[in-house]
């Protein structure tokens, strides 16, 4: 009995989003096409503000690391999810498990804090503009990311080490598709209430004050839009707003519809799903939404693809 407690305590069991073969052979196509698109994007858009000028502004040093982060969560999830799709014990080791639930919390919260701070540098674009460049110098920028980077990553380490000492006595399936915060406490065979008001605290320090803020910044760009008199300039000063506000909208709507509903807690599904969201949609479709909403982006994508089509041509000749 001892030898096979202490086999389970060192691996879980992911039971993932379906046992049907066929439905995970076809899961598995979809989410590697998603994956691959999801690394690929984000990735040419750092080398695309890497290597254009005119975007090595405080906007987009937020936006490449907001790319960076989005690859990142997609790579400490997708991969065992897609392993698992093809294997037929679907087993991660107790390291691993930890190793992924701290990377993905993280970077989770991060992304959070990383929107946040990218709505007060379109906040000081749109409210004080000719101020812009001496408040929104590189060193500020910098701390604000690092900021970001460390507090995410010290609220996972300490999530990670509370949650992996609880006992979980002989229960070792995670109902889950990844090794998630409240799926591993589910299988604690003690009282889990403080885990569970550290989970709250976290969600409202890492969620909740950053959308207060990313709210704030767009009440105060709100009203100076509608005090523009042309309605040119009102397009204008929106259009540069466009693109965060749609990643805002999509990464807190959907946090937001499923964690605050009233006299309930989300599903199994539910949290399945919101996994699933922010592991592959939200990050897949991030540099799209950058690439199509956005004219400094699309001018850079035009030159770049001038100079490769030129290059190409001395090639050719």
């Amino acid at each position: 009995m001892e030898t096979n407690n202490e086999t389970q305590l060192h691996e879980f069991i992911l039971l993932g989003l379906s046992s049907d073969w066929d439905t995970q052979v076809s899961l598995f196509v979809l989410f590697l096409l998603m994956y691959l698109l999801t690394v690929l994007g984000n990735f040419l858009i750092i080398v695309l503000i890497r290597l254009d000028s005119r975007l090595h502004t405080p906007m987009y040093f937020f936006l490449t690391n907001l790319s960076l982060v989005d690859a990142s969560y997609a790579t400490s999830i997708v991969p065992q999810l897609l392993a698992h799709f093809l294997a037929t014990h679907k087993a991660i080791p107790f390291l691993s498990c930890a190793a992924q639930l701290f990377f993905s919390l993280g970077l989770g919260g991060i992304e959070f804090l990383l929107l946040a701070m990218m709505a007060y540098d379109r906040y000081v674009a749109v409210c004080d503009p000719l101020r812009y460049s001496v408040i929104m110098h590189a060193g500020l920028c910098t701390r604000l990311v690092i900021t970001s980077w460390v507090s995410g990553f010290i609220n996972s380490l300490v999530h990670t080490a509370i949650t992996f000492q609880l006992p979980m006595c002989t229960n070792k399936y995670i109902d889950h598709i990844a090794c998630e915060t409240l799926a591993v406490v589910r299988l604690a065979c003690v009282d889990t209430s403080s885990n569970k008001i550290a989970i709250m605290v976290s969600s409202i320090v890492l969620l909740m004050t950053p959308f207060f803020l990313v709210l704030l910044s767009y009440i105060q760009i709100i009203s100076t839009i509608l005090k523009i008199q042309s309605t040119e300039g009102r397009w204008k000063a929106f259009h540069t707003c466009a693109s965060h506000l749609t990643m805002v909208v999509l990464c807190y709507g959907m946090a937001i519809f499923t964690y605050i509903q009233p006299h309930s807690s989300p599903s199994v599904l539910q949290e399945k799903l919101m996994s699933l969201f922010y592991a592959i949609l939200t990050p897949m479709l991030n540099p799209m939404i950058y690439s199509l909403r956005n004219k400094e982006v699309k001018g850079a994508w035009q030159k770049l693809l001038g100079k490769f089509s030129g290059f190409a041509s001395k090639l050719a000749t």
